[in-house]
Parts: C-alpha cells; structure tokens; sequence
C-alpha cells in the first residue's frame, strides 16, 4: 500500500528568500572551484542565475539549463573539494524549482547549498572537521524564518553514520531547534545563545 503524497503551499516569495540564502552558501564555496578548475564558469553563471532569480522571483529554463550545467561540472572533476563546491552552485540554482511536497529529498534540496558548500570548505582544508562545522553554523545563524518554515513542513533529517548525513541532520536540526525552541531573537533571527 503506497503512501499518499502530501503537498503544501509555497509563495514566490519564500522560494526567493531561499534562493537569496542558497546563492550566498554556495557561494561561499565557489572561490574553491575556480582556483582548482580555471576557465569553467559554470558553477558561477549558476549562483548568477539563483541571485537573478532571487531579485525577479522569474523562473526561467536557462535557470534550469545553469543548475544542470553546473552538475555536470561537478562531476567532471576529480578534485573532492571543487566537486562538492559545484555541486552548492548546481543546487542552489535549483532551489527556485523546490516542490511543496513533503518529502525528505526535497528538504535536502533546501539544505544542500549549505551542507555541499561546508564538505568543500572542508575537503579544501585538508578535511578540518572544524572548519566544515563552521560553515553549517554560519548556515543556521543566516537562515531566516521563511527557511526555516519550509523545513518544519517537511520530514527531519536522521542522523545517519555517513557524514554527509551527519551534516544534513546538524543543519536541518539547528534551521529547526532554532524557530521551534525559541532560541533566536524574532527580529534578527540570530541564535541568542
């Protein structure tokens, strides 16, 4: 017996307030791939496309056409860091075609500009765990309510023994905890401890 999809309403708006978030996570990562891989502005055009989508609230089939560009560009290199650097960019473009369904891998298309920008922020740096957690608490304290409401209508990340679904459960977590504890200031949105 299959298990009835459950949908739910998403506004223009909060799919640009995501956008705007997903383009500066993974751009945080895109300086990694253009060091590693010179000459592919493919994951660039990509956080490009997401910004311009962010402002117009326009979705456009070359929006499309950027984020499967820069996927592909995450696949063609051989280097961990660049890899994971592109694959931020590919999904932060993608974000703007989230569907309101509530489904586990659609809130991993919210969280994986941030989760894929700290595995290269870290891969960089010679695996510095450290370095990867910082990027996910930079991702926490910069989500906004709109973020944080569209992954409270969809299912939780379990933590897994992989990491990267260590780090989908930290960030979807601490997006989670702070909204629903309490524990941000209402009009900055910031961790208040």
């Amino acid at each position: 017996m299959s298990k009835e999809k459950e949908y739910f309403q998403i506004r223009i708006e909060e799919l640009q307030s995501l956008a705007r978030w997903a383009a500066d996570c993974a751009e945080r990562a895109l300086s990694i791939y253009e060091r590693i891989v010179k000459d592919d502005s493919r994951p660039r055009n990509a956080i490009i496309g997401i910004r311009n989508f962010a402002e117009s609230g326009k979705r456009t089939n070359r929006l499309r056409k950027l984020a499967l560009d820069a996927y592909r560009a995450s696949l063609e290199t051989k280097d961990a860091a660049a890899s994971a650097a592109a694959r931020s960019a590919s999904l932060a473009a993608a974000s703007a075609y989230t569907h309101p369904l509530k489904d586990i891998n659609q809130s991993k298309h919210i969280l994986g500009p941030a989760v894929y920008s700290a595995i290269a922020v870290e891969q960089y740096n010679m695996s510095d765990q450290q370095i990867g957690d910082a990027e996910i608490d930079l991702a926490i304290n910069n989500a906004n309510r709109e973020i944080a409401e569209l992954l409270i209508k969809m299912p939780a990340q379990v933590a897994g023994a992989k990491k990267i679904d260590r780090l989908f459960y930290k960030l979807d977590y601490g997006i989670r905890n702070r909204f629903q504890n309490g524990l941000y200031d209402p009009q900055t949105f910031k961790l208040t401890r």
